[in-house]
């Protein structure tokens, strides 16, 4: 079964907008975003999800990369990931029962603090870099460090 989800990266002053949020991945921070709905676009399904997830509205930008997560059992997840810019809303104002994960607090984090969350040192670099090679396919989820 071919899932899409989308997630958004959105920095401001040296900081990265994370969820504190179980995921199947065992860490506990993780990218906002979420499952693309039938009939949506990915713009729309992002600009929800963050909206959802974070209580910030943002406008989608570019795209950074995209990959693959094969977590077993015939499923297949496919990530895209965009960078997005705040334009409002209020953060933390989380929708209640929005995701099916209890969301229990909503940062921006240090992007030097991302290896100590359990991100790899590849994507904090990634993230310090301004994500040069944007809009890469970036193989599995793990060749970067999500």
């Amino acid at each position: 079964m071919l899932n899409v989800r989308v997630t958004g990266v959105v920095v401001e002053d040296d900081e990265i907008l994370l969820l504190n949020q179980d995921t199947d991945t065992g860490r506990a921070w993780s990218l906002p975003g979420g499952k693309v709905e039938a009939g949506e676009s990915l713009a729309e399904a992002l600009v929800r999800e963050m909206r959802e997830e974070t209580g910030v509205e943002v406008a989608p930008g570019r795209l950074l990369y995209v990959c693959d997560h094969l977590p077993g059992n015939s499923a297949h997840v496919v990530h895209i990931t965009f960078e997005a810019r705040r334009t409002g809303g209020v953060l933390g104002e989380v929708a209640a029962g929005a995701d099916t994960r209890p969301i229990r607090g909503v940062e921006f984090v240090k992007v030097d603090d991302l290896p100590s969350l359990g991100f790899s040192e590849r994507f904090a670099g990634l993230v310090r870099d301004g994500f040069p090679e944007a809009g890469s396919y970036q193989g599995a989820k793990s060749n970067i460090g999500l």
